[in-house]
């Protein structure tokens, strides 16, 4: 008689842990391949695709938008740290004193200067460090939003060199003696500062894809006009697309030939109208699409103190911040008696 066989040996059996799958819907994927025999992981022209649905597309959409922001981020705080030191350490010794923008109101002096490129035939044009073109505190962050213009030419005490016209503080002592006498004039305690450079500022209107102008009918001539190797702007009245090369001109223009009786006043005015146009821009759907570009132009176009960081969180208070409380400071001669700059300062803190 032959011998029983032995009864089979009880398979041995191994338990696999699966790591969750990082993307939704992977594990029930895995299982439904695994229960076909394998057929879904096949790679030949029979191979089964997930079917696109809207929960997808939607997933996709918003990665593709938080990565480019994330790499507009990147560009304006890399541009905003090779810009930092360009304002001067003696300008640092002045400033400071205010939190975030984001959440502390802050004080910032901005200033254009009026240097013309040399060899223009302009007369009375400023070749060298030139004086402030023009002049404005802005208040932001914290709720606060209000912009007070000083004309250039108001009469000011100037610490150390007399009184005189405000906009000779930043020709005779840069950035740090006009924060300095700007704060004597108006008692307001300046935080940072910023330097329009009228050299980068067309190029970031341009990377905005230019900005919409409404106002009268202008028509100036910058560095003496085309003839003179300068600039010729026209613009007619209404609502006009303008580009890098003509928001520049427009911001700097003082005599008008359409109309001969604006003055400096007027130009301040026009001048916050430019930043309110800016502003505009920067939110709408066209800028999105461009702001890498526009990130990386802002901080060589507005040279500041602030770092990086700082720099974010005052665009970040501009954007969510609603209309702004405008004041121009001046008058047709230059004498402002200290009532009405005393009411126009108290309102800007208010604001």
């Amino acid at each position: 008689m032959s011998e029983p066989e032995p009864p089979p040996k009880r398979p041995e059996y191994r338990v696999y842990r699966s790591r969750k799958a990082l993307l939704p819907g992977r594990d029930r994927d895995e299982l439904a391949q695994l229960r076909s025999g394998g057929r879904g992981r096949d790679r030949g022209p029979g191979r089964a695709r997930k079917p696109w649905s809207w929960g997808r597309v939607v997933r996709w959409l918003l990665l593709a938008i938080a990565c480019w922001i994330a790499l507009s981020v990147v560009a304006f705080l890399l541009s905003a740290q090779i810009q930092q030191g360009k304002i001067g350490g003696a300008s640092n010794d002045v400033l400071g004193g205010a939190g975030y923008p984001l959440w502390a109101a802050n004080n910032i002096l901005v200033l254009g200067s009026d240097q013309r490129t040399a060899g223009t035939r302009e007369p009375g044009a400023q070749t060298g460090v030139g004086r402030s073109d023009s002049i404005m505190l802005m208040r932001v962050g914290g709720g606060a939003n209000s912009r007070l213009s000083i004309a250039r030419d108001t009469v000011v005490d100037i610490p150390g060199a007399g009184r005189q016209k405000i906009n000779a503080a930043f020709a005779i002592g840069g950035t740090s003696l006009a924060v300095k006498t700007v704060e004597a004039y108006t008692g307001v305690d300046v935080n940072h500062v910023m330097v329009v450079s009228f050299e980068n500022f067309p190029s970031l209107i341009d990377a905005m894809g230019g900005i919409t102008y409404k106002g009268g009918c202008v028509v100036s001539k910058i560095n003496g006009g085309f003839r003179n190797g300068g600039y010729t702007l026209r613009l007619r009245a209404g609502e006009t697309h303008i580009d890098g090369k003509q928001a520049l001109a427009l911001a700097r223009t003082r005599k008008n030939l359409c109309n001969r009786r604006e003055s400096d006043l007027t130009r301040a005015h026009r001048q916050q109208k430019v930043i309110a146009a800016m502003r505009a821009r920067l939110l709408s759907p066209g800028a999105f699409l461009r702001l890498p570009f526009i990130s990386w132009r802002v901080p060589s176009a507005l040279r500041s103190d602030m770092s990086g960081p700082t720099l974010l969180g005052l665009f970040g208070a501009l954007a969510v911040a609603g209309s702004p409380h405008n004041e121009v400071l001046g008058t047709f001669n230059g004498e402002v008696s200290d009532a009405v700059k005393q009411a126009a300062v108290r309102r800007f803190l208010r604001g």
